[in-house]
């Protein structure tokens, strides 16, 4: 049955739960937009923010839309492209039917068939002559790896997740140091030989240059949280020893001594469903990403860290809603030196981010939308 098939197709049990997932607070009953479609087929490109968006104002209640409890929002796999996603308008939840399954109809695929599976079938026969071999029809599913639909645009984060921007105060200290280079040249590019200190007994083959860049400071506290860190290019070791000898690989600015070296590892992007901090938390963006910093605003989809990290309760899916600092001015109607003559506006909520990777004091998080620029030391808070 169908229902058995989308249980088979997404090894996901639904939870009957009441409010909000996470632990918050009972909210208002989540409202439907008017056009979100009763059954939608899910395609490349597509995200699990994009997806609810097309339900709900409050796309960082998406959760709720599925009934999933903490686990499941932790690590959701919910849908990949083709899945077809069902409204059930009388209860306000959604549900994922098989490819090509129409709803109330008899699934088309066998169960458990994984999307993009190709089925082949031998032409079905009649009554066969005497001493003939009948033939029976037979099915062949090859499963293609399916790629899971991401929680907000990959392309956009990937150097974020791969490259630690981000470096604790004493995060770059013991860090392997180029000490000399080829020929005592002082710069390097690629192509070009380096020696580094502090590599001996390392495994590692390949690695991230590095150094150090201006402090990521708390506005509140005025105390460093954090550097960034200028990403120069990569290297490879070439001969073990102290010093090592490394080849740099690629290069995007000079290199020279003093600079840091980091182990390239990978650090994959979490699949986490969008949800709310399960206790109040508020901060402020400390700083822009990709260029905007040079004109002090941030749009859709652009990069912000703020001063609140793993140490916080923060955690990678947490949604912070974004609100424009708001200034002080003075009331025109006091008379100018009086006590009360300059008061402090409110903070007006101007859009929504998403947390994608979570340091122990610092976090990056992914401006999803917003009706006015995002400015530093505007305020995160949960929505």
């Amino acid at each position: 049955m169908v229902q058995h098939v989308r249980k088979s197709i997404t090894a996901l049990a639904f939870f009957v739960i009441s409010g909000v997932v996470s632990g918050q607070p009972a909210q208002a009953p989540l409202t439907l937009k008017p056009d979100a479609p009763d059954r939608y087929v899910v395609v490349p490109g597509d995200t699990l923010w994009g997806i609810s968006e097309r339900y709900t104002e409050s796309p960082w209640r998406w959760p709720e839309l599925w009934n999933m409890n903490k686990e499941q929002i932790q690590n959701p796999h919910l849908i990949y492209p083709g899945y077809v996603i069902l409204l059930d308008r009388a209860k306000g939840t959604l549900s994922i039917a098989q490819p090509g399954t129409q709803p109330g109809a008899q699934p088309s695929a066998q169960p458990g068939a994984q999307p993009g599976a190709r089925q082949e079938a031998a032409p079905g026969t009649g009554a066969q002559p005497s001493g003939s071999v009948k033939l029976s029809p037979r099915v062949r599913a090859e499963a293609l790896p399916p790629e899971e639909i991401p929680s907000i645009p990959a392309s956009v984060i990937e150097p974020f997740l791969t490259r630690p921007l981000v470096i604790e105060p004493d995060g770059l200290d013991k860090a392997p140091t180029i000490v000399a280079t080829q020929a005592n040249s002082v710069l390097l590019s690629a192509g070009n030989t380096a020696y580094v200190r502090g590599i001996a007994g390392s495994v590692e083959e390949n690695w991230y240059v590095y150094r150090l860049g201006k402090p990521l400071v708390d506005p509140d506290t005025n105390q460093t949280l954090a550097y960034e860190a200028i990403y120069l290019g990569t290297a490879r070791v070439t001969r073990a020893g102290d010093p090592a000898t490394v080849v740099l690989t690629s290069a995007v600015q000079e290199v020279g001594p003093g600079d840091k070296l980091v182990a390239a590892n990978v650090v994959r992007p979490l699949n986490y469903a969008p949800h709310p901090p399960s206790a109040f938390l508020k901060g402020r963006v400390m700083s822009i990403y990709g260029g905007l910093d040079k004109v002090g605003e941030a749009g859709p989809l652009s990069v912000i860290t703020i001063n609140r990290g793993r140490a916080d309760g923060l955690e990678v899916g947490h949604v912070l809603a974004l609100y424009a600092l708001g200034g002080t001015v003075r009331d025109t109607s006091k008379p100018r030196g009086a006590r009360d003559a300059y008061i402090k506006l409110p903070d007006e909520r101007s859009g929504l981010s998403f947390v994608f990777r979570v340091f122990e004091r610092v976090s990056y998080a992914l401006v999803m939308n917003i009706t006015r620029p995002v400015t530093p030391l505007d305020v995160v808070q949960t929505p």
